[in-house]
């Protein structure tokens, strides 16, 4: 098949029989006729593209979407050049190429009335916005004109005031010294002092312009001043003299300086006129600590810029703002003339503890005993005969849980006993018991033994130097032996009296009551022997036993009057907080009007829970108690801040102990009924830390637990613990909402359990190996796409699938790994006993060799436990 050129001009040519169409710019029609095998031929209309043509200085050729002319001219199509014919016909006739046209012919292609339009409005926009470009630098020009004349105005005109002010001031001071001139001829005797040559000049500006002098002031004479003193008394029957009628006074006089003002003024005038050195004022200046340099120069009454020069000429770039310390701070003073006066921050309690007394203000005072010994021996019983009351049925569990107060009365002669836990969660509170005591009562079960808790308890006791009465309980029992309780104490020095020593004993019943006054009475003597005297007629003193957040009343605090009185209105300080004594409760709950040495009392009013074993004292008003307070509370933050840094250390130590440090923390928040509970359970849950992990208290405190601390516990994901206390509604609902675990508990043995098997579980497992079995290979078989096989013969023991092994060539360990497979035969097998053979293949290793042995072990991870 070959097309041709068709050489009719009626082909080129369109005739009234074909369709009329619409035709695309930029295409030209034209038919071709094609020859097909045994002479078939067929025209063909074909479409053919003109080649665009740009001509400098023309429009550009419109968009193929714009719309087209209305009439345009119809072109002649282009001649179209056929392929050749195949060889074996006789090629037809071919046209010669057409001439090419005249560049005058060639058909330009132009913009349609939209572009046109658009074109026509946007050269109108751009000289519109020309134009107005134009006026508005004109008017900015004119405004700058105008701007700059009014300028030189004012300035014409503030020079014409103030030449006209200083004509007029001149004029006046030229007319007042006349006036003086002639008062000093008619009444020589009368001094005048006058300034006014000072307070005439005028004061140079930043800008060069002489300001207006201020008003002259003088000391007039008797004459002059009467005015005046008529002028005050009228101001004062006119009324009070507020800020803003002072402020908004008219007359410059009615503010008059003081006398002291004047005085400087005349001071600094006669200096400046003879040129007199200032005299220098040597001061005592009072250094705390630490000091900032402008407060520094304001002790010494010099300039801070003077003090900064001191510094830059030590070669130290200073501010005023900076802190020194007090060894700098005397130093600069020294150089500078002043004396210095060393004080420190902890100077403001002196004169709170301690106070001596006379001898003739004392006067016997009441014992104050301490009931301590191991957990269950009859404690809290003993005392429960010795007050008739039922306290132990009140502790949960049987356990006493806080340190209780109480006092008793004996042939008329009062007794007071503190009650300390006896388990070894509450060393501290022991101590503090001892501390606070004039005798300790070791309480031994005479059916047991001495225990690790009462060999502490003899140890704080002789610790704190007090006298010691053993009291042997439960003798009623079939199975008591007080014999040997007294022989068990002499491994522990003590030596009762029945046995050649000192230690009063006594054999008592909590459950019959058989021996208590024979214990109230050693405690009398020995309290007779101890001679203990105190003064009531003075400022109180005491130690805190137990405080708690009561949800009623606010912070109370049990305490132990040890000197002096204390009354109800009276300021006192405890610890790190202070409060007004509103009300004082005894152990009956009945309030009192006062309490005396040796009496424990609660108190209500504090501002906030003191520890248990915090000292208190009253203190004359509540600025003092405030200002001990803060001290108190900045000293505490410092040594927490201190220790956290310690702790943290440097940056290099932090990334190291990050690398080679596997330390888990077990984060908590506690909260208890009273601060000596919490307190024993925050040392009881730091002794379960190991070097793996360890417990991190992020709060504790007395109190119920609040929103706070659900915040706090959400914020570092800690678990939240109520000894003894309640989460209330709102708490509760956030808890829940946060996913924050409250968990609670009344007697501590179970929460340091619970704490202790959860830490448990932080702890990585301990790997655990078990041999198996060995077994020799005897043969290497290398099979195609699977690998080299060992067969191998089991020598010792057994080989299970899925177990560890290690191969071993010339007794070293070359690879440790896991069986990929285990057969027997053709068979995969779990399991192949001593004896027989087996083929077996490595995970992921290949490198064996005949003679090899290779064992078989299995590794269990067990948990730990602290």
């Amino acid at each position: 098949m070959s097309d041709t050129k068709s050489g009719d001009d009626k082909t080129l040519s369109v005739t009234p029989k074909k369709t009329l169409t619409l035709k695309r710019p930029g295409l030209e029609q034209g038919t071709v006729r094609q020859n097909f095998s045994h002479g078939r031929t067929k025209s063909v209309v074909v479409e053919t593209k003109k080649r665009k043509f740009s001509i400098p200085g023309e429009k550009p050729e419109p968009s193929v979407f714009a719309p087209k002319p209305q009439a345009p001219a119809p072109e002649a199509p282009a001649p179209v050049v056929a392929p050749a014919a195949p060889a074996v016909r006789e090629a037809p006739k071919v046209a010669p190429p057409p001439a090419p046209q005249p560049a005058e012919r060639l058909v330009l292609n132009e913009l349609s009335r939209d572009e046109m339009e658009a074109r026509r409005r946007a050269l109108q926009g751009a000289q519109s916005r020309e134009a107005e470009e134009r006026a508005r630098a004109a008017e900015d020009a004119r405004r700058r004109a105008e701007e700059e004349e009014r300028r030189k105005r004012e300035r014409e005109e503030s020079a014409r005031r103030q030449a006209e002010e200083q004509a007029r001031l001149q004029a006046e001071a030229e007319s007042r010294r006349r006036a003086e001139e002639e008062a000093r001829r008619r009444a020589p005797a009368a001094p005048v002092v006058d300034d006014e040559e000072e307070e005439a000049k005028p004061v140079k500006r930043a800008g060069g312009a002489a300001a207006p002098a201020l008003p002259p002031r003088r000391i007039a004479t008797p004459e002059v001043a009467r005015p005046a003193k008529a002028k005050g008394e009228e101001d004062r029957r006119r009324g009070k003299l507020t800020l803003t009628s002072a402020l908004s006074s008219e007359d410059g006089d009615a503010r008059a300086r003081s006398l002291s003002a004047m005085r400087r003024r005349q001071e600094k005038f006669k200096r400046a006129m003879y040129q007199e050195p200032r005299e220098k004022v040597m001061r005592e200046v009072t250094l705390p600590e630490t000091i900032t340099i402008q407060e520094l120069a304001q002790r010494m009454s010099e300039r801070a810029v003077d003090v900064v020069k001191f510094f830059m000429k030590q070669g130290q770039m200073m501010k005023p703002g900076d802190v020194i310390d007090a060894d700098t701070a005397e130093l600069v003073a020294t150089e500078f003339g002043h004396t210095v006066k060393r004080v420190a921050d902890s100077d403001i309690e002196e004169g709170l503890f301690n106070i001596a007394d006379n001898d003739e203000d004392l006067v016997s005072r009441p014992p104050v005993v301490t009931i301590m010994g191991h957990v269950d021996h009859g404690k809290t019983s003993l005392l429960d005969a010795i007050r008739h009351a039922r306290v132990q049925s009140g502790e949960a569990g049987g356990i006493t849980q806080h340190i209780g107060a109480y006092q008793v009365e004996k042939d008329g002669q009062k007794i007071t006993f503190i009650d300390t836990p006896g388990h070894a969660a509450f060393t501290a509170m022991r101590a503090r018991g001892a501390q606070a005591t004039d005798i300790a009562i070791l309480v031994v079960a005479a059916d047991d033994s001495v225990m690790p808790q009462t060999i502490e308890s003899i140890s704080h006791a002789k610790a704190a130097n007090v006298p010691i009465i053993v009291a042997i309980n439960k003798v009623d029992k079939p199975s008591a032996d007080p014999q040997k309780v007294r022989t068990q104490l002499l491994q522990h020095e003590v030596f009762v009296e029945s046995m050649g020593g000192e230690v009063l004993d006594v054999e008592v019943s909590a459950k019959t009551g058989a021996g208590i006054d024979k214990l109230l009475e050693a405690i009398l003597l020995q309290a007779e022997i101890l001679d203990l005297k105190s003064n009531p007629d003075r400022t109180s003193e005491g130690v805190v036993i137990e405080a708690q957040l009561d949800k009623g009343r606010g912070p109370v605090a049990t305490v132990l009057v040890q000197t002096g009185t204390l009354m109800p209105g009276d300021i006192l300080v405890a610890g790190n907080e202070w409060g007004r004594v509103r009300a004082l409760v005894d152990d009956r709950g009945e309030h009192v009007e006062e309490a005396g040495p040796s009496m424990p009392v609660e108190i209500l009013g504090m501002q906030g829970t003191p520890r248990a074993g915090d000292r208190f004292a009253v203190v004359n008003n509540e600025a003092r108690a405030r200002e001990i307070t803060e001290y108190r509370q900045r000293k505490a933050r410092d040594k927490a801040a201190a220790r956290h840094a310690g702790q943290r250390g440097s940056l290099e130590q932090m990334m190291s102990q990050l690398q080679t440090s596997n330390l888990k923390e077990f984060p908590l928040v506690i909260k208890g009924d009273v601060s000596g509970s919490v307190e024993a359970i925050n040392v009881a849950l730091e002794e379960l830390g190991t070097d793996e992990v360890r417990v991190r208290i992020v709060h504790s405190a007395a109190g119920g637990i609040t929103e706070t601390d659900v915040s706090l516990a959400e914020t570092s994901g800690a678990v939240i613990i109520g000894f003894n206390v309640r989460a209330n509604t709102q708490a509760r609902q956030a808890a829940e909402a946060a996913g924050i675990e409250i968990r609670y508990y009344n007697v501590i043995y179970s929460l340091i359990d619970d704490i202790k098997d959860a830490m448990s579980g932080m702890l990585s497992p301990e790997r655990r190996e078990t041999f198996l079995g060995n077994a020799e290979i005897l043969e290497v078989f290398n099979i195609t796409k699977v690998g080299k096989i060992a067969g191998c013969r089991v020598t010792e023991g057994r080989v299970e699938r899925g177990a560890g092994v290690r191969l071993i060539r010339d007794n070293v360990v070359i690879h440790e790994g896991t069986l990929k497979t285990l057969k027997r035969f053709k068979d995969e097998v779990s399991e192949v006993p001593v004896g027989q053979e087996c083929g077996m293949a490595f995970q992921n290793y290949e490198n064996i060799q005949a003679g090899d042995v290779i064992e078989c072990f299995r590794v269990e991870m067990v948990a730990r436990k602290l």
